[in-house]
């Protein structure tokens, strides 16, 4: 008997293929992203992604209890609050949007799992991650303390684990080192370690009102160009105390997810951010491909190393393997 043979007798039955199939996507391995705004009975449709939505508090608490029943336990959570200045202090009021909502979802739902982005972007005026000079400059060492501080608002709130986004060199350090202090020594940090520069995330940009008002994020996030640099990136904030790493976006850097994967023995995050989002949602609705595509390009990601996707299809893949 030729392996040819055996190959082709193996992918005959689909009852088969499943037995034998080398990669698998588990409910389990998916973050939703969520987007909170102030208000009441407030549930908008978000233009730039499809099936997306700004949540009021109390209609995030009825989308989360829906989410929770599909099996979906782990959720991203994204806040746009209705001030904004130059430091971004809505962002570490302890009754911001974001801490409103961790405190009343956690009232209300069991078995939630919530990770929060810690970033200033949303909440600046200016739509920078982080401090500025007088002279326009993102000032790295001055916003490790204002990032801290959202960070510890988001752990007295309630929030599981914490996201910081905005690249800054040393936060983990400094973002451990704050909790520990202050007695959230259980609570795990998320990096986005290995962030790119990248055009992928113009929906988001838009669904979470945080685009800079002039330049752009080249200083402090990573050249497209640089895969090497991953591993350094990756490897500083491990040895700062990051929990899990992530690499961001993941579809057009699953070479870089591998990367990162054979390097380092901790989970691994990748975010199948809202540019590829939103092009495969097009592509789908004009019929230029099937919803396959969305289980090919969620187990693409799962088989270059990631232990955990976020991803704005999670609801849809929870409602198919509901039904399958």
């Amino acid at each position: 008997m030729t392996l040819k043979n055996r190959s082709r007798r193996l992918r005959k039955s689909a009852l088969v293929r499943d037995l034998v199939r080398e990669t698998k996507l588990d409910i389990n391995d998916l973050v939703y992203p969520l987007f909170v705004v102030e208000g009441e009975n407030v549930k908008k449709p978000i233009p730039s992604l499809p099936n997306s939505y700004h949540f009021s508090v109390d209609k995030l608490i009825e989308e989360v209890k829906e989410l929770t029943d599909l099996g979906i336990h782990y959720i991203l959570l994204f806040g746009l609050p209705n001030s904004k200045d130059s430091v971004g202090s809505s962002a570490y009021d302890d009754n911001g949007i974001v801490q409103r909502a961790i405190r009343e979802v956690k009232k209300e739902v069991e078995d939630v799992y919530i990770i929060t982005d810690i970033c200033l972007c949303q909440y600046t005026d200016h739509g920078h991650c982080g401090l500025l000079s007088d002279c326009g400059e993102v000032e790295n060492d001055k916003t490790l303390e204002k990032l801290s501080k959202v960070a510890i608002s988001h752990a007295k709130a309630g929030a599981d684990m914490v996201a910081p986004s905005d690249m800054m060199d040393g936060r983990v350090e400094n973002m451990r080192n704050t909790l520990d202090r202050e007695g959230y020594t259980e609570i795990p940090i998320m990096s986005y370690s290995v962030k790119y520069a990248s055009s992928y995330y113009g929906p988001f940009r838009d669904a979470a009102d945080s685009a800079p008002k002039f330049g752009d994020r080249s200083s402090y996030q990573m050249d497209f160009a640089n895969p090497n640099e991953s591993l350094r990136e990756a490897e500083l904030d491990i040895k700062e105390g990051a929990d899990v790493i992530m690499v961001k976006p993941a579809l057009a850097y699953l070479d870089v997810i591998r990367r990162v994967d054979e390097n380092y023995n901790i989970p691994i995050a990748a975010y199948n951010v809202s540019g590829e989002y939103a092009m495969l949602k097009m592509a789908i609705e004009n019929g230029l491909m099937d919803e396959k595509v969305i289980m090919e390009s969620l187990l693409a990601i799962k088989r270059a190393g990631a232990d955990i996707i976020i991803t704005y299809f999670a609801k849809e893949v929870a409602e198919k393997l509901k039904n399958a």
